[in-house]
Order: C-alpha cells, then structure tokens, then sequence
C-alpha cells in the first residue's frame, strides 16, 4: 500500500496568519485538489494530518472544524475521489501533547490506523514542524512552497522542494512510474 501524508493549511489550502476558521474561508490552492485525484489514481491512499491550535484557542469548535474538513471532502467527492483519513492536533502550542507537529503522535497514530510504517512515507507540508515531525518519523519530508510557513525553514530537513502540492504529487507519481518501469526491465 502506497501512502502519502499531506499537511492540510497551506499545502491544501491556502493558509491565513488568522487561521481558516470557518468553510467561507477555506478556499483550496489551485490544482491540489485535482493533485490529490491524481495521487489516488495512482494508487496512492491519501491521509491529512494538521494541527489545529485553533480549537484551543477558542477561534472554533469542533463542529466548525468538521464542516471545514465536510467542504473539503464534498469538493473531492466533485471531483470522484476522497482522502483516507483526517487527523488532527486539537491542542495549543504550548499544551505539551504528543500529538501536535512536530512531535510524532499525529504520525504514529496514523501507521497504527494504517497498519503499516510510516518509515519512507512521503510526508507533504510547508512547515518547519512538518519537516521536523516527518524527519523524527521517519516519513520521507516533502515541501511545499506554497503555505505561509516558508519563513521558517532555515536549516530544516528536506528531501525535496516544490512549488505546490500538484507539482510534488506529479513528482511522487513520475518517480513511482519510473520504479515500475525499472522492476519491469530487470525481470
């Protein structure tokens, strides 16, 4: 089973430095969701992981979480596909669980789910937490260079840069075509 994980705000969606707090304001980033097509018709089961410290900080509720993430999900369904799963961070940056990026618990959670190791996984964010959660992992980090986030990268570890989600995605999928094609010739 091929796996990608992808960070939602930013690498999904456009992001806002006053949090996506409610459907109006989540406006997909041109071409992920038709990336997120393209990632599933090549196999791929496409999981979100995202903290989102604006519950606890009392910007939204859960209910106004759920309908951002419904949004999102009708506008894939538009589109005949769907993500495998939604994972989230509820908590604040200063709440210490082990679920908020860039600690692991989001990630472990999702292989327990998965039944399988995240080790090599492709993890697609735009963050330094990202990268850090994915790298601790052992996810393979991915960015994006499309969220507000960018800022922050200094010194993080990357395996690869993109402009956006749909150009990593056809990057993903070229690279698991060409591995195809090379398993072919060797037999």
């Amino acid at each position: 089973m091929k796996l990608v994980i992808l960070d939602r705000d930013g690498v999904i969606n456009e992001d806002s430095d006053d949090f996506i707090k409610s459907p109006a304001e989540w406006r997909p980033i041109p071409g992920s969701l038709e990336a997120i097509v393209k990632l599933k018709h090549a196999g791929y089961r496409v999981v979100v992981a995202s903290n989102q410290s604006g519950l606890a900080r009392g910007l939204f509720d859960y209910d106004t979480l759920f309908a951002i993430h419904d949004k999102m999900t009708r506008m894939l369904a538009d589109l005949g596909t769907s993500v495998d799963g939604i994972f989230f961070c509820p908590h604040g940056p200063d709440d210490d669980c082990a679920c908020r990026k860039p600690k692991t618990g989001m990630l472990d959670d999702i292989a327990r789910r998965f039944g399988r190791s995240i080790a090599g996984c492709p993890f697609i964010g735009d963050s330094a937490s990202d990268m850090a959660a994915a790298k601790t992992a052992g996810a393979r980090p991915i960015r994006v260079k499309s969220g507000k986030s960018t800022r922050d990268m200094a010194g993080q570890p990357t395996a690869d840069v993109f402009t956006d989600l749909a150009t990593a995605a056809r990057a993903l999928i070229a690279e698991t075509s060409n591995k195809k094609s090379a398993r072919r010739a060797t037999r």
